[in-house]
Formats: structure tokens, sequence, C-alpha cells
């Protein structure tokens, strides 16, 4: 397609920003200077891929390489994909306007299950065949990473390649290897074969699975003289870690428009329902002077009005007063805000809102995620009921008449009594703002409690519970509606038929695929979106091929059941998960990592251990 044709074409759609590239700080090679090309995919629109720091970290590492050029392709709108179908122009990726099977990689992060369609839909567009078992010599290999890469085995049968843990310094390895590989003049099995030999890389056409007559797995069998069980990769020193010097300046407003610094990787926690903080285990922290130094760069490059500091819980970076103490040498002057996302209430002291927010308020978010004290308990949450209100009042305080409370439903031994204490505390969060003899006079207060589904997931202490079933969160959701009595709580749920979705694919096996097939032929895509949603849809889909969900969501499994991820190794280990799976059904919590040691296995992937 000729270049009128091509803009004729963005004339007709939305957010024709979205597919043009040549945004300042995107970076061009020469293609008679490179070997090796990677599409570095993001399955969704451009304005939520744009604002993943992951994708932003490996585009950076990538293209430092001499010879290789990471490219972006995100998901085109349904409208530029109509188009795009009805004038055969492929899918593409933004700096070379090169179609996606021109590549020699394409490299997909995966964040959420209901982005697997997408993934299907982008390479169907881009001209890729989409079953990795009838792809050619010629053809790209299909990588994925991410948090949904820890149980890719939905995915299996389309990926070549799966990435597990942490890509910097792994994906450049990979490189390194396929330049070797080719020329070397290996075939495209042989070089898989090598793959299987690397840190942190599975390649599922290595590992035969087969089921019981109960449906359950057997066994998992490596082939050829792959390893059994393939360990994550970690970086030890975050300090000496490729970190971008600027961000990719977008033309259009994406989700997260600033600066984002990482400051360290891991979680103390330990809140049992919480995927993240287990795979990204043992704790690595940056230093201030370098988050200092690389936060101004990202500054002074794309001329943000905000940074933000990243993590999993910001506030327990134990540096946090000498790191801010730096940084607000230059952002106050600047007019620059500090923003201090995933902050915890049991260690949120005034001092410290009153010098983040003396550029500009932002709202505060805090994360009880169950109303009452036992129910926090079995989730080892670990904050209290006086903590949550403490921290409240503190916020109030400061000016702020707004506050956000982020809870779930359907976690394990709930019970409505514990769904009445969400309304229960939100109505406390809004009663403290009324008897603070110091509040802002003419003045009301807000408090918005956003209530999600819990899905049960991988490599967690409840990766063998069962989900609530569509209906018993829906009877649970209309329960909460009616003990909630205040105009002050504004109220919200994540919708019962997306979350149980989400759980069938989030611990699935290898036999998903075939409905993820199907589906992908049936039009689905953009799962995670409501105007595209449509459940009843994939119901008949897995009618259709007598595959029942309730199996991978509706049923407890015991501890000696293999899993389909039970030969991936993310360094904490299956029997430290198991006690505390127990723990949590005795209502007994486990101490964070810096008050004792439960002793989950992870410090032996570092050389330094936890931090």
């Amino acid at each position: 397609m000729d270049k009128l044709q091509w803009e004729a074409i963005l004339n007709q759609v939305q957010k024709p920003g979205r597919y043009t590239g040549g945004e300042m700080n995107s970076i061009i090679k020469d293609k008679r200077d490179v070997d090796i090309r990677f599409a570095f995919c993001f399955p969704d629109v451009y304005e939520i891929g744009m604002s993943h720091l992951g994708m932003k970290i490996l585009y950076s590492a990538l293209n430092a390489m001499d010879g290789v050029w990471c490219e972006r392709v995100f998901a085109p709108w349904d409208d530029m994909e109509a188009k795009m179908r009805e004038h055969h122009l492929p899918l593409y990726a933004l700096e070379s306007k090169d179609a996606l099977h021109h590549f020699d990689f394409i490299g997909f992060t995966m964040q959420y299950e209901l982005s697997y369609t997408n993934v299907l839909n982008m390479l169907d567009l881009g001209g890729v065949e989409l079953l990795a078992q009838n792809r050619g010599e010629d053809d790209p290999f299909v990588i994925i990473g991410g948090p949904c890469a820890y149980n890719s085995e939905p995915l299996a049968d389309f990926v070549d390649i799966v990435s597990l843990g942490e890509g910097e310094e792994a994906l450049c390895e990979l490189m390194v290897l396929y330049r070797e590989s080719k020329q070397q003049g290996l075939t495209r099995k042989q070089f898989l074969r090598r793959v299987a030999d690397l840190d942190g890389f599975y390649v599922p056409c290595f590992y035969e699975v087969t089921y019981k007559a109960d449906n359950t797995i057997q066994a998992v069998t490596p082939l050829d003289g792959v390893p059994a069980t393939i360990r994550k990769r970690i970086i030890d020193d975050l300090d000496t870690a490729h970190y971008p010097e600027a961000f990719v300046t977008p033309y259009i407003e994406v989700v997260h428009d600033r600066a984002v610094q990482e400051i360290f990787r891991g979680c103390i926690r330990g809140c049992r329902f919480c995927q993240a903080g287990y795979v990204y285990r043992p704790v690595r922290e940056k230093s201030p002077e370098v988050i200092n130094k690389q936060a101004r760069s990202l500054c002074d490059m794309g001329g943000y009005e905000e940074v933000s500091l990243s993590s999993l819980s910001t506030s327990d970076y134990r540096q946090l007063p000498q790191l801010l103490e730096q940084m607000l040498s230059w952002t106050e002057p600047e007019k620059i805000n500090i923003s201090l996302p995933s902050l915890r209430v049991d260690n949120f002291p005034r001092e410290l809102m009153e010098r983040i927010q003396s550029v500009r308020k932002s709202g505060l978010t805090f994360a009880p995620e169950a109303g009452t004290q036992r129910l926090r308990d079995v989730i080892n949450k670990n904050i209290t009921e006086e903590e949550v209100l403490r921290t409240a009042e503190t916020a109030f305080s400061g000016g702020n008449t707004g506050v956000k409370l982020y809870f779930m439903m359907g976690l394990p031994t709930e019970t409505m009594e514990d769904v009445e204490g969400i309304a229960h505390l939100s109505q406390k969060v809004v009663d403290t703002f009324y008897h603070m003899p110091n509040r802002p006079k003419g003045k009301g207060v807000t408090v918005s409690s956003s209530v999600s589904g819990f899905v049960p997931k991988p490599f967690t202490p409840f990766q063998w519970e069962p989900q609530d079933t569509v209906e018993q969160l829906k009877e649970k959701q209309k329960h909460l509606v009616q003990t909630v009595t205040s105009r002050k709580i504004s109220l919200s749920w994540h919708d019962a038929q997306v979350s149980n979705l989400e759980g069938i694919f989030a611990r699935g096996d290898r036999r998903l695929g075939k409905v993820l097939l199907e589906a992908q032929k049936r039009g689905c895509k953009f799962d995670s979106w409501g105007e595209f949603f449509n459940y009843e849809k994939w119901m008949a889909i897995f009618s259709d091929l007598e595959i029942d969900p309730a199996f991978y969501n509706a049923r407890k499994r015991e501890f000696d059941e293999v899993l389909p991820w039970s030969h991936i190794d993310i360094g904490v280990t299956a029997e430290f998960l198991k006690r505390e799976n127990v723990k949590a059904h005795e209502g007994k919590t486990t101490p964070h990592c810096r008050e004792q040691c439960a002793g989950c296995g992870a410090n032996r992937l570092c050389e330094k251990g936890c931090e």
C-alpha cells in the first residue's frame, strides 16, 4: 500500500496518532546495520501499552544492542482493524511500518488473561501462522513474557518461547544465541533446543502433557533432554541494570503520561492473594542516588510534570525519606509532582504526605482488601481497622476530601458478614472525616470503594482454592449495595462474568488452546473492554467444544495435584505456599519478611539474598 492510501485510511479512523509512529525518542535504525529484528507487541491499544513500564525498559535494552532493532506494535482498535482487513494491510510496527511477518521475533508482554485473544488476532493481522507447529524455517519466533507467562499453558499451542522472569539480560542473551545459531546454519528446531537450555526460557514444544481419567494432569514430561524444571530469571543488582534515559513521548494522550521510576522489585508483605508479591521475589532495592539520577533524566528528556515512584509497595522502600530529600531539591522548584502509588496504610506518615503534595495534591488510594479483620488475617494483609482509619484521618487533615479504597470480593472463607464489612469500613472512613474538629468547613467527603472479584492465581497460597461462581459474586454484590446507606460512599465493582473468564484462563492448561483458537475465529477480541466482551459467546464455545469451564476455576484442588505450572520454578517453594494456605484457613498471619524470614525459598535466587 502506498503512502497516500495509508494516510487516507488514517483519516477515517479514531485517534490516527495510535498508528503513525514518529514520536520523539522513538528509535530508528538503518536496516543495513541490523541483523535481528524484534517486534515488541502489547496486546491492547496504544494508550495502554505506551503506559507500561516493562515495555519501555525492554524496548530500550534491546535497542542498545548493536545489530538489533526493537520496534513497537499495538492492537489496532476495531475501526482500524476493519480498514486494514478491507485493504489487505497487515499489522505493522510503528518505527519501520513493516509487517509482523517480516520480523525475526514477535514478542508479547502478557499482563492480563483477557488479552489472549488479542495475541491471536494480532498474529493473524500480521500474516503470521497461529499454530507454532505449523511455522516454517522463515517464519518469526513468537515469544511471550510477563506475569501471565508463569502459566503459559493456554497459549502453549501458539508460542515458540516463553521468557520467565526479568527480561533485560535474558532477552539480550537470547539475541546473542540467535545470531550465533544463524551463523552456524541451525534449523528452527535446533535453535529452539538451544533456547531450552538457556536459563529462564521455557520452550513448550519440548514438554509433553498427559492427563488422568478425571481430567487432571498425569505428568509434564520433558523431551529431548531438556530441563525438567525451568527457573525464572532475576537481576541481582538493579543499580547496574539497564534503564532508559528517555521514554518515547506519545503524540496523543495515554493512560499514564508521566515519568515512571522503578525503586525496587519484589514485596516483603506476603499477601496471600497477590501473585505479583510472590513471582517478583526476592526484594531488591535501587539506591536513592541511582533513582534520583534516572528520574531526573526522564523528566529532562521528556518534559514531564509528574514522576511516579513505582513498586509493589512504595512506602516499604527503606530509604524513602533520603530519596525524597534528593528528589524534592529539583522537583519542587521545577513544579514536578512526585506520585507514590501502592502505599500501605500501616506506614504512611503525615510528614510524607505533606512533602509529596507540596507541589499539588493528588488523590490518595489505599487497599484494605477486606472489610473485616478476620478476613484480612485470612489473606495476610496485616493491617487493622484502626490503622485504616488513622491513615484516613491523616489524609483528611492534609486537606484531602476524597479517598479511594480497594476491596476484593469472593476471597476464600468469605461470608456475607465479611461483605457487609466493606460497607461498614467505608462508612467509618466517612465518619472519620466528619468527626475531625479541624475538618475543612463547607466541604463534603467522598469515599470511593472499588470492589473486584477475587481470582485465584498460580504461585499463590490460594492457587488450590475454588473461585466464586458468577451467581455467588452477583449475590454478594447485590447484598453489598443494600448494605451501603450513605451517599458519601461511591461504590463500584467488576463484572462477575469477566472475573469468571479471567479465572478460567489463569489456571488453565493446554486444552484451552483450542478454545482460544475458536474464540479468535468467532471474532473475540478486546475481552477486557465492556463494548467487546461477550460472555454468552464464550460459554457457547466451551459448550460446543465440550470443555467444562468450571473444571478450571470452580473446584478445589488437592495439594498433591500436578498443576499446569508445576514444572516452573519461581524460587518460592510449593511447600511454603501450602503452609500459607493452611495458615489462611486457620486465620493465622505471617510476619512480613523484614520482621521474620518465613523461609519462602526466594533468597536462593539472588547472591545477596533478600534485601
